[in-house]
């Protein structure tokens, strides 16, 4: 679906978060309507030493700068996604590309959950409305969502959903969901 419309809208940015190797491109390519802008390199051995490959052995290439895609979700409202790079050297970048964010999609790897603690803390403590997506690789569910909100200490107002950041209809819940959160928290702050 192109975008095209002279009527104003409203662009809004949304970050997809999360630690290496969680889905975050694959989200980001899964769900924008234009070929998204992405900034993999191969990983190299130096690399390799660096970022632990447990849990996504195959794993060949990596973000090192961003992700960028673009959805429409009406003729008044267009999502820019912007995907975070995963590894700790990297996440200098993450409070300039946080800036001006409606929110943020943080996805999940039960395979390797501890992964998931550095970037939750970093919008709970910036005060960006967030969602939890639990990314079901090749539809394995390794724990329920009661077990996974409990593991990540997450309260019952930040939502946890099971996606698969290859589909686009997944991954357009997970946006949804966001939106709805922010919304609700930019109408609960005018009051």
């Amino acid at each position: 679906m192109a975008f095209a419309t002279s009527e104003p809208g409203v662009a809004v940015k949304i970050l997809i978060a999360g630690g290496f190797g969680v889905g975050k491109t694959t989200m980001v390519g899964a769900v924008s309507e234009i070929p998204p802008l992405r900034t993999e390199e191969l990983i190299t051995e130096p690399s390799s030493e660096v970022d632990s490959l447990v849990g996504v052995e195959d794993k060949t290439t990596t973000t090192v700068a961003l992700d960028f895609g673009r959805i429409t979700i009406s003729s008044g409202l267009v999502l820019y996604l912007f995907g975070t790079p995963g590894q700790h050297r990297f996440w200098f970048m993450w409070d300039e590309l946080a800036r001006g964010a409606l929110g943020a999609v943080v996805l999940t790897d039960t395979r390797r959950l501890s992964d998931s603690f550095a970037a939750i803390d970093f919008f709970e403590e910036r005060g960006v409305p967030f969602v939890v997506g639990v990314n079901c690789f090749d539809g394995l569910q390794l724990y329920n969502t009661a077990e996974v909100r409990t593991a990540l200490d997450l309260t019952h107002a930040v939502p946890l959903l099971l996606c698969d950041a290859r589909d686009r209809a997944s991954a357009k819940r997970l946006l949804s969901s966001l939106v709805r959160v922010a919304m609700a928290g930019a109408t609960a702050a005018a009051w």
